[in-house]
């Protein structure tokens, strides 16, 4: 009997355990917000023309973006690409940090598989 209740024990933990991963998995699947991702739609759209088949592309490529990337990292390497636009002296930093090549870099691989995957 405690062999039993032990295996019991052990499966249950083992269905938990993999609940909570299944879980921690879908949570950063979905953390980009509803609104980054119609501003990434939306962007594509323009660039590659806006067409039904191009929507279906563009939404496939920021959720495939969003499997790899966790949005805060997304945001950060969205941020340093805007701050480069900006130029200046002040904005140096992000011209030539290597953290700052690094988000960009994470963003480029994610867009680059992206684009494999969906167009």
């Amino acid at each position: 009997m405690t062999c039993r209740r032990l295996a019991c024990t052990m499966v249950v933990s083992l269905f938990t355990a993999g609940s909570a991963m299944a879980q921690s998995v879908a949570d950063r699947l979905n953390d980009y917000p509803t609104a980054a991702r119609a501003d990434y739609v939306f962007a594509c759209m323009v660039t590659n023309g806006q067409t039904r088949e191009m929507l279906d592309k563009c939404a496939c490529s920021i959720d495939e973006i969003a499997s790899i990337l966790p949005y805060d990292e997304y945001l950060q390497a969205e941020t340093v690409l805007s701050m480069r636009r900006v130029g200046g002296e002040r904005m140096a930093i992000f011209q030539s940090s290597a953290a700052a090549e690094n988000l960009v870099a994470g963003l480029r691989r994610a867009q680059a598989e992206a684009e494999i995957v969906c167009f």
